[in-house]
């Protein structure tokens, strides 16, 4: 996704499809968190396209799935924050940024990860309402809670 100054804006969406949007990204977290892969599935169109930089890439609403699955099998609590989700309708395409800020229990080691970045989404409105076609996660800090 380009830069936000360096795209023309188009008409705002109505606010039905907003907060569709923003229950979107939550049910992301919501998914993650309680381990209900299912639900973290209908996030995800089934063509997506999702780079988390360093953490993969993956292609598909089940390999995304599957990876997440793996990488939370043996983590304790876990709480993803998603907020400040800004939704424009840009050049004739629905885009999202939205804040995360990710804590992860390490279950093994016994110790606390955190994970502050933003996501910018590509959605696309599916019969079974709205998708994440495209997403970039970028990490702005990680390291261990103290």
């Amino acid at each position: 996704m380009a830069a936000h100054g360096s795209l023309t804006r188009r008409a705002p969406l109505g606010a039905e499809d907003e907060r569709a949007i923003h229950h979107l990204l939550l049910r992301y977290a919501t998914g993650i968190d309680t381990r209900d892969w299912p639900l973290f599935r209908t996030c995800f169109a089934q063509d997506c396209e999702a780079d988390y930089g360093s953490f993969g890439h993956w292609r598909g609403q089940r390999d995304i799935t599957e990876y997440m699955e793996r990488a939370h099998r043996h983590m304790g609590e876990t709480l993803h924050r998603i907020t400040n989700i800004v939704v424009e309708n840009r050049n004739d395409e629905i885009v999202a940024r939205s804040y995360v800020d990710a804590m992860l229990t390490d279950q093994v080691q016994g110790v606390t990860h955190r994970a502050t970045g933003y996501y910018d989404d590509c959605l696309i409105r599916t019969a079974d309402g709205w998708r994440i076609s495209r997403r970039k996660f970028t990490m702005v800090k990680a390291g261990l809670d103290g």
